[in-house]
């Protein structure tokens, strides 16, 4: 196969790939915070994942309130998705490698999910303060669990709420350390 067709192969498979693990991940994390399903983005989400999650409920039932399947359908996904993007490149991968690496991905994406949402709940509260629109009102469903406990460790200060950046520093960090983490493990 040709470089080119194989990286263009290798781009829309990691990208709608990885919007559609991300948004099993967005579910799992809507079902966790027990965020408004009404809201019409939720109702997306659940659409898109039905299909898939549906069966797998069957296999693997929830625990405590945790929504194992959505985890266990994130994670297939992940494998499913490095084995078929070394496949295009003609190369086998150990499946250690493959579990690490999903590991990571995964956390990856939901670090980054929390960050990018942090960012835009910062910015829409400077131009839009108070808007209700779906997209914002899901984000802050997602993110308010861990902002209001930081808050009570950093409450705000003359009106600036001080722990959307607290998190935002412990998510790069944790972010800077998470390749190093995953190195020793695989060592």
């Amino acid at each position: 196969m040709p470089a080119a067709l194989q990286d263009t192969l290798s781009f829309l498979l990691h990208t709608i790939g990885g919007l559609y693990i991300m948004v099993v991940l967005i579910r799992f994390i809507l079902q966790m915070v027990r965020a408004d399903f009404y809201n019409p983005l939720s109702q997306f989400v659940v659409k898109a994942t039905n299909p898939l999650l549906i069966p797998l409920r069957r296999l693997i039932p929830g625990v405590g309130g945790i929504d194992i399947a959505s985890l266990a359908l994130a994670l297939i996904l992940q494998m499913g998705l490095i084995v078929a993007l070394f496949a295009i490149k003609g190369m086998g991968v150990p499946f250690s490698f493959i579990i690490l690496q999903s590991l990571y991905e995964l956390i990856n994406t939901v670090l980054n999910l929390y960050l990018w949402s942090l960012i835009i709940i910062a910015i829409a509260s400077w131009v839009a303060p108070g808007s209700s629109h779906p997209a914002l009102m899901m984000l802050n469903q997602i993110t308010e669990p861990l902002s209001s406990r930081v808050r009570k460790v950093i409450p705000p200060i003359g009106g600036l709420d001080l722990s959307l950046m607290a998190i935002v520093l412990i998510i790069i960090s944790l972010q800077k350390m998470l390749p190093a983490l995953f190195q020793t493990l695989a060592g």
